[in-house]
């Protein structure tokens, strides 16, 4: 019987339980993507307060390709210092930490006047309206080594691993729905063509980090659009896939921007206090890891322990990633393990994100009242 608080091992990883920090972007690295000590405090509450595997906010590989302000940077080797210190104290907290790495794409309204933003095809994002220029093959071969670059930093930082990030229509998730990619190329139609970019990314990256080096992906089990998105059997194919090219462990995530024609289907979904409405893409999730050997980790509105036990020990899932709860409770694995498992602090409320640094509104709203 699997147990939230099991010891495991995923190659050289040792993990002290299966709670993962889901990466969350924080708003808190300077402008040029480099750590502050706002944000390293952050992290260190989070590895202090018992989460055994935390997922750094995406980190963008090409420095004139930034999605959003505030978020780490991992595009030249200025980086590896000062992420070297980063990481020996967050390990010293005895927690594991896997940097996730990002191409953007249109999925952004950050300073979108005067940079070329790459996409698989000329579309206009549904939420942004973002338009991208259509990637050439050379586009392409420089994000796929940008990647690579992007991940041997990473180990030489000291990382325990490094996530490819393939979900919430940033590139590589762009790549692998049909609204996005309208190519008629090698890179475009068939679900193997559209997921190639992703195949090259993780060739080029084990050309960089070695066989061994654990390698993640996050992707979507499904985008819940129907035909303009990826769906499940076609996420299974992906998954299968990459396990074959030897990812080291995937964890799906899924929904869409749609906002218009999709209400409630983004990644992260409001009013899920209610244990029916928590987990939401772990149905849809369990159905692809009975199919894998490589370990899942599903991510999505985990919020409750007897919830996620029983997703463990009905499901070939092994590991669960929460995001807006430890944002708000960083400390709520310890009380977990104490056997406190009262309701989250968080309330779903999805305010997290503000100009300058994105904290729990309930912190926020303390701080009004403190001063």
């Amino acid at each position: 019987m699997k147990q939230l608080f099991d010891a495991t091992q995923i190659g050289p990883m040792k993990l002290k339980n299966r709670l993962w920090r889901s990466a969350t972007w924080l708003g808190m690295a300077d402008d040029k993507g480099h750590v502050t000590e706002r944000l390293q405090q952050a992290y260190l509450d989070l590895a202090k307060g018992g989460v055994g595997t935390i997922i750094t906010g995406y980190a963008f590989v090409l420095e004139e390709e930034q999605p959003n302000p505030g978020m780490l940077g991992i595009y030249d080797d200025s980086f590896i210092p000062e992420y070297a210190d980063f990481v020996r104290k967050l390990k010293a907290e005895g927690a594991n930490v896997v940097m996730q790495i990002v191409y953007g794409g249109s999925t952004t309204n950050f300073q979108v006047e005067g940079r070329t933003i790459w996409g698989p095809s000329a579309v206009p994002h549904p939420a942004f309206g973002t338009v991208p220029t259509e990637m050439t093959k050379e586009n392409i071969d420089t994000v796929v080594q940008a990647f690579a670059q992007a991940a041997r930093r990473v180990k030489a930082a000291g990382f325990d691993g490094v996530q490819i990030h393939g979900a919430h229509s940033y590139l590589f998730s762009q790549f692998l729905s049909p609204y996005y990619n309208r190519r008629e190329d090698e890179y475009g139609g068939s679900i193997e063509n559209r997921a190639r970019i992703i195949f090259e990314a993780l060739a080029a990256i084990r050309t960089e980090v070695g066989d061994e080096y654990p390698v993640f992906i996050k992707m979507h089990c499904s985008d819940e659009w129907d035909e303009h998105g990826l769906t499940v059997e076609e996420s299974g194919f992906v998954a299968k896939e990459l396990e074959k090219r030897s990812i080291t462990g995937i964890e799906f995530s899924g929904g869409n921007f749609d906002l218009k024609n999709y209400p409630g289907k983004m990644a992260i979904r409001k009013g899920i206090i209610k244990e029916e409405k928590q987990s939401y893409f772990a149905e849809k999730t369990a159905k692809i890891a009975e199919e894998l050997t490589v370990p899942v980790i599903s991510v999505g509105g985990h919020r409750t322990p007897k919830v996620l036990e029983g997703i463990l020990n009905s499901s070939s899932i092994e590991y669960v990633s929460l995001s807006r709860t430890l944002h708000s409770e960083p400390d709520m694995v310890n009380r977990w393990a104490s056997g406190d498992h009262g309701k989250p602090r968080c309330v779903a409320c999805s305010k997290c994100w503000a100009p300058g640094g994105n904290v729990c509104v309930l912190d926020r709203k303390e701080k009004k009242e403190a001063s």
